[in-house]
């Protein structure tokens, strides 16, 4: 477990340890707020309202999924309790305290796999997005890749379980 904290605290200040973080955290910042969860709210109502029984059955999908994932992903954040990065700049103010899991990383991912089910044509578009949120928490210096990781797994491994 030692090397995993070893790796991920270098893999941040690479990251992060250079004369465009300033920059770099603006973007990232604005990356990471679509996916913050009301979007994802939005997106599976129009959806609903405007595609009938596949849009129906995808927000259904959508609900089953995070009332699943959600509290999955409490148990683990509460169990490991693994602290946020230090040393390393921070561009924002994490909702909790803890790292393990991304909460984003994983509701981006599952919000990928469920869409990219029921919408096969944006499937590149999704996965990238969700790819880019994963890496905007990694930006901001609020989680560890490995973090990045475990919250992708958890996102997929849920829709995974409710996909028809």
């Amino acid at each position: 477990m030692q090397f995993i904290q070893r790796w991920d605290q270098k893999t941040s200040q690479l990251f992060l340890s250079h004369s465009y973080n300033q920059y770099q955290a603006r973007i990232s910042r604005l990356i990471s707020r679509t996916g913050d969860g009301p979007l994802y709210l939005l997106i599976a109502v129009i959806l609903m309202w405007n595609d009938g029984a596949r849009g129906h059955d995808f927000f259904h999908c959508i609900f089953k999924a995070f009332v699943i994932e959600l509290p999955i992903y409490w148990l683990i954040k509460n169990s490991f309790k693994r602290e946020r990065p230090r040393n390393v700049p921070v561009f924002i103010t994490p909702s909790d305290r803890y790292s393990l899991p991304s909460g984003h990383t994983a509701a981006a991912f599952l919000m990928a796999e469920v869409t990219s089910v029921f919408y096969p044509m944006m499937l590149w578009c999704v996965f990238i997005w969700a790819g880019f949120i994963g890496a905007s928490r990694l930006l901001l210096g609020v989680h560890y890749l490995s973090d990045l990781v475990a919250g992708a797994c958890l996102g997929l491994l849920t829709a995974w379980l409710v996909l028809p």
